[in-house]
């Protein structure tokens, strides 16, 4: 019978319970073994040259040398080796650039391990992989920038505890009016009530000065 390939993978992530975690994660899949461990981007340079590996998890964020500088050394010395960026930030346009950069896998830190299983064995096998996580945030960001000025003036006023009728008169519309607003901020951001509606609000920094008359 034909032997399996061994394929190889390097991880570089300047914490070490980060490391540990995603080798746990590679352990459960069948004929993968780790060749090297990272701290710092110089490191992972060096290691994916000497290495050649089938597989780089890389960090964001690593001291020495930037995430997207190492992406771009690995993918000229080794542009065989497929690339997954495994990352803390969480900024959409962030993402984005990685995207658009051409990195083949996309995973935030918080992805559910089972789904970075799922995504690593795809990586491994050639297929690229964007995390659903990472999605949500790209897709948020799109539902955000739709958002149009009158819009989040009424949002910033739910915020301050408005009744429709208080924004209707201080946005000088009908009562009616301020509430197809608030039916389309629901929609559009993909919310079902005022509270979760508040809750995006906060974590996308929506409810800031430049939206107050």
């Amino acid at each position: 019978m034909p032997t399996s390939q061994v394929r190889r993978v390097v991880i570089a992530d300047d914490h070490a319970l980060v490391r540990t975690g995603m080798k746990n994660i590679l352990a459960g899949l069948d004929d993968v073994v780790v060749v090297g461990e990272a701290e710092n981007g110089l490191e992972a340079i060096a290691l994916a040259k000497e290495q050649r590996p089938d597989l780089l998890l890389l960090d964001a964020g690593m001291p020495l040398s930037r995430g997207m500088e190492v992406f771009g050394e690995v993918r000229r010395w080794t542009p065989e080796t497929r690339i997954a960026v495994v990352t803390g930030f969480n900024a959409a346009g962030s993402l984005s650039d990685w995207i658009a950069a051409g990195v083949d896998g996309l995973f935030l830190k918080t992805c559910p391990p089972e789904e970075m299983a799922t995504g690593f064995a795809l990586l491994l096998q050639g297929e690229g992989y964007v995390s659903k996580d990472v999605l949500r945030r790209i897709q948020n960001a799109e539902a955000v920038a739709e958002l149009s000025q009158r819009e989040r003036q009424v949002l910033h006023l739910i915020a301050e505890g408005c009744s429709n009728a208080a924004i209707a008169e201080r946005l000088s519309i009908s009562a009616k009016t301020v509430d197809n607003h608030r039916t389309r901020l629901m929609a559009k951001l993909g919310v079902h009530s005022v509270g979760q509606l508040l809750a995006y609000a906060l974590k996308e920094g929506l409810l800031d000065s430049s939206a107050q008359l």
